[in-house]
């Protein structure tokens, strides 16, 4: 009888800690553009909530999302709020770099927007041989689960800029410390940058006093789906190298790691394949 009891209070544990895992996600859905015909946002934009919503993500870190793709997500995802501006004005105007989250999961407490550039807190502003304007949103939520506080940062780093990469991955690191401190941080984003290089040494460097860490190193199970990261609505990943990322730091343990490919009659919800991790939060 005290072993069965004992199972049962083991079954029960498990299931209460799986109720508190926490599921976060990064995405990059492409522009809005009619240019890509059948790959347009019309065509794909309930495959991305789709994908949101059955892989019960409370936390997304979107790339890419003009004013009205925000606004287009948040009527297809009901329960779900988000933090984030235009990079271009600091408003509306130009793409997002935001966060959705699940409101019956978390609590906000705080956002702001930054820049990357040598001006962070100038709407619209770009430095080093960055070719357009660049941001990070953060954010600082409660879980109302676990009543622990975390916070969340997302960005895309520049697609042509060497340099701008470099120093963007310096800056980020230095406002992490800044605004977090050694509260736990969640960092999403399409880092236009592989493993190995310099962007991402930066940020992973071990050395640093600050550093986060590839959730996909951390995974308990070895990571499922494709490497890559990166489609280009062709048939299937570009390369075997991820551009998409999520990195952590401070009070977490990865269970699962994975890309997502799902296809709908061989068409992709968008050019990048979502990155998605699953958290134990203690």
């Amino acid at each position: 009888m005290k072993t069965i009891y004992t199972l049962l209070c083991l079954l029960v544990f498990i299931s209460l800690s799986a109720q508190n895992n926490l599921h976060v996600m990064t995405f990059n859905i492409r522009l809005n553009t009619p240019a890509d015909s059948l790959n347009a946002w019309p065509y794909r934009k309930e495959k991305v909530a789709s994908q949101i919503l059955f892989h019960q993500s409370h936390i997304v870190g979107v790339q890419e999302a003009l004013h009205n793709q925000m606004v287009d997500l948040k009527n297809l995802l009901p329960s779900y709020k988000y933090a984030g501006v235009g990079r271009d004005d600091g408003k509306q105007k130009g793409e997002y770099s935001a966060i959705f989250y699940d409101t019956l999961r978390l609590q906000l407490l705080r956002t702001e927007t930054f820049w990357l550039s040598e001006q962070p807190n100038v709407p619209g502003s770009k430095s080093w041989d960055a070719a357009i304007t660049r941001i990070v949103t953060w954010a600082q939520f409660i879980d109302r689960k676990t009543k622990k506080k975390l916070y969340v940062f997302n960005t895309h780093f520049d697609h042509i800029g060497q340099e701008a990469r470099k120093e963007s991955a310096r800056l980020l690191l230095q406002k992490i410390k800044d605004i977090a401190g050694k509260q736990p941080v969640i960092l999403t984003g399409d880092f236009n940058s592989q493993p190995h290089s310099a962007p991402i040494q930066i940020i992973t460097d071990t050395t640093a006093p600050f550093f986060m860490t590839d959730t996909k190193k951390l995974s308990r199970q070895p990571h499922y789906g494709p490497t890559g990261t990166f489609n280009g609505f062709g048939p299937k990943e570009v390369d075997d190298e991820p551009i998409d990322f999520i990195f952590v730091r401070n009070g977490f343990k990865v269970l699962q790691h994975a890309s997502l490919s799902q296809t709908w009659q061989g068409r992709f919800s968008s050019d990048h394949f979502p990155v998605f991790a699953i958290f134990e939060v203690n």
